[in-house]
C-alpha cells in the first residue's frame, strides 16, 4: 500500500482528496500545517507528500519543502498553490519538488500526476536501483575513475591490448571510429604509457581550424610570412618537442597539408611557413578520423601514400551500440564524475591515495533505477559515449532526489520520441513479412543522420546490415549472403571494404 500525506490548512481540500483517493491501494493522511507535517513524516514514512504553498499560519510550503528535502532527499513532494507565479514555480523546482500543481485541480489530471509520482517513489526504493554486481559484472575500480577510458567488454579489451602493444614503440598510430567513441582518450592512454609521457600531449582538431591557418598552427611561421605575422611563432610540432601530437579528424585535411604531414612522417623534419631552415620533429604523431579513409582515397580526397603510412598501426574504436555491456560501467563512471564536478570534496578527499586519488564527495553520486538502466541499454546511441555523457549530465539536473528514474530520461531514449537509429518501426513492416513503406525507414535514417552531419548514410547502413547478417548467422557467410540477397563474393568484398573482419573475429 502506498502512503500519501496531504499538508494543507483547507479542510475542503482534505475532503476532496479523501473522495478522490478512496482507493484500497492508497492510505491518505492529512496535516493542517507544515509544522504538523514535519512531525508526522518520520513516523508515517510516506511515499509522497502533497504540500500547499500558502497556509494561514506557520511555515510556508516552500520552507516546509526545504526542511523535508534536508531531512529526506528521497521523499517526493508535489507543491500546490492557488497563487501561481513564475518565481514560485522556479523556486519549487530548485528546491527539489517532484512537480508543481495549480489550484483548482483538474481531478483526472491530479490523479494521473499522483499515481505517476507514487510509481516513481517505488522506483526510488533501494530494491529497484540498478545493482552493478549481479551476473558477474565487475565493479568500477578507482583506477577506472582516474583513467577516463572505461570499458570491460570484449571489443574494449582488444583496444586495451593494442594500446599496450603500441605504447612502447614510437611509431605513428591511426585511431578510427565514429564521432564520440573516445578516440582522443585512446591517444592520451598511449601517450601516458609511452616513454614520451614526461613530454607534452598536444591535441589539434584539424576540422576546426580554417585551411589558411592550419599550416601555420602546425608548423609555425616566420616574421612577415603573411599579413599579421608580426613576430615569429612556433607551431604545435615545435611546442610538442619530446611529446605526442594528436591530429584529430586528419581525414578533413586538405591535400596540400596532407603532403606536408607526409613529409614530416617520412623525414622527421619540417619548415615554418615563410622559412627555409629545417627543424627536427622530435614528436610522435597519433592521428584520428571518423571517416572511412579507404573511401576518401578512392574519391581522391585523401592521399594514398599518406593513408598507407598511417594504416599500418591502427586502432578501431567500436561504437557504443557494439559494446553495450559497458553501459552500466560508463553510467557509474559519469555519475561519479558529475558528482565530483558538482560537489566540493570533503576534508578527507585526498585519503590515502595522495595526488590523483578519487575524491570523497560531500554528497554521494546519484544512483540509477533498474528500469532507467534498461532504457539506456536498449537505446541505439548514434552519438556514442559522448552522447551518453551529455544525456547523463542533463538527467542529473532534471532528476529529483538521488536516483535517476525512467521519467528523467528524454523521450528519444525511452521510446516516446522519434527514432534516432536505423531501426525499422512497427508500422513499416507488414504482417506478410515485407516492407510496406520504405519511405518510413528512410525518414528514420535521415533523422539519425541529422544528429551526425558527417555520417554517410549508405556506407553506414551497408556496414551495419553486413554485421547484423553475420551475427544472425553466427559468421556463416553463405547464409549471411542469402539473408542480404547478395552473392558470397560480394559479401566478402563488403567485409573487407568496411574492415568488419577485425571486429567480429568470426570469419
Amino acid at each position: 500500500m502506498s502512503k500519501l500525506l496531504l499538508i494543507d490548512d483547507d479542510r475542503d481540500v482534505h475532503y476532496a482528496f479523501q473522495r478522490s483517493f478512496d482507493m484500497p491501494e492508497i492510505e491518505l493522511t492529512t496535516a493542517p500545517s507544515g509544522e504538523e507535517g514535519l512531525r508526522i513524516i518520520p513516523k508515517l514514512k510516506p511515499d509522497l507528500v502533497l504540500l500547499d504553498n500558502r497556509m494561514g499560519t506557520g511555515m510556508t510550503g516552500l520552507e516546509t519543502l526545504r526542511r523535508i528535502r534536508q531531512s529526506d532527499s528521497k521523499l517526493l513532494v508535489i507543491l500546490m498553490t492557488a497563487y501561481g507565479t513564475t518565481q514560485t514555480a522556479i523556486q519549487a523546482m530548485k528546491l527539489g519538488a517532484y512537480d508543481y500543481l495549480l489550484k483548482p485541480f483538474d481531478v483526472p489530471k491530479l490523479k494521473e500526476v499522483v499515481l505517476n509520482a507514487l510509481k516513481a517513489a517505488r522506483e526510488m526504493r533501494e530494491g529497484t536501483r540498478y545493482n552493478f554486481e549481479p551476473g558477474g559484472r565487475p565493479l568500477l575500480q578507482p583506477e577506472d575513475l582516474e583513467s577516463e577510458i572505461v570499458g570491460q567488454s570484449a571489443p574494449m579489451r582488444e583496444v586495451f591490448k593494442l594500446i599496450g602493444q603500441f605504447a612502447s614503440t614510437d611509431t605513428t598510430v591511426l585511431i578510427t571510429g565514429e564521432s564520440g567513441t573516445g578516440k582522443e582518450l585512446v591517444a592520451k592512454a598511449i601517450w601516458q604509457h609511452s616513454d614520451r609521457s614526461k613530454g607534452p600531449f598536444v591535441a589539434m582538431n584539424c576540422a576546426a581550424i580554417p585551411e589558411q591557418l592550419l599550416e601555420s598552427e602546425l608548423f609555425g611561421h616566420e616574421r612577415g610570412a603573411f599579413t599579421g605575422a608580426v613576430n615569429p611563432r612556433a607551431g604545435k610540432f615545435e611546442q610538442c618537442k619530446g611529446g605526442v601530437i594528436f591530429l584529430d579528424e586528419i581525414g578533413d585535411m586538405t591535400p596540400p597539408t596532407q603532403t606536408k604531414i607526409l613529409r614530416v612522417l617520412q623525414s622527421r623534419k619540417f619548415e615554418r611557413v615563410g622559412g627555409n631552415a629545417s627543424i627536427d620533429a622530435d614528436v610522435r604523431v597519433i592521428a584520428a578520423t571518423n571517416k572511412v579513409l579507404e573511401q576518401a582515397v578512392a574519391a581522391g580526397e585523401f592521399r594514398e601514400d599518406l593513408f598507407y603510412r598511417l594504416h599500418g598501426v591502427r586502432i578501431h574504436m567500436p561504437p557504443l551500440r557494439e559494446r553495450k555491456d559497458d553501459i552500466p560501467l560508463l553510467v557509474k563512471y559519469f555519475l561519479h564524475k558529475l558528482a565530483v564536478r558538482d560537489s566540493l570534496p570533503s576534508t578527507s578527499g585526498r585519503g590515502a591515495g595522495g595526488e590523483g586519488h578519487v575524491p570523497v564527495l560531500s554528497a554521494p553520486a546519484k544512483s540509477i533505477a533498474s528500469s532507467a538502466m534498461k532504457a539506456l541499454e536498449r537505446y541505439h546511441w548514434p552519438g556514442n559515449v559522448r552522447e551518453l555523457e551529455s544525456q547523463l549530465r542533463r538527467v542529473c539536473v532534471v532528476a529529483q532526489g538521488d536516483v535517476v528514474l525512467t521519467k528523467d530520461l528524454p523521450p528519444e531514449i525511452t521510446g516516446g520520441g522519434a527514432a534516432t537509429g536505423p531501426v525499422l518501426s512497427a508500422e513499416a513492416v507488414t504482417s506478410e513479412g515485407g516492407v510496406s513503406d520504405l519511405s518510413v525507414v528512410a525518414r528514420q535514417l535521415f533523422q539519425w543522420a541529422r544528429r551526425d552531419p558527417k555520417l554517410k548514410i549508405i556506407p553506414a547502413v551497408e556496414r551495419e546490415l553486413v554485421i547484423q547478417a553475420l551475427k544472425e548467422t553466427e559468421g556463416n557467410q553463405v547464409h549471411a549472403a542469402k539473408l542480404l540477397g547478395i552473392t558470397r563474393a560480394t559479401l566478402r568484398k563488403r567485409v573487407e571494404k568496411h574492415g568488419i573482419q577485425r571486429e567480429l573475429k568470426i570469419l
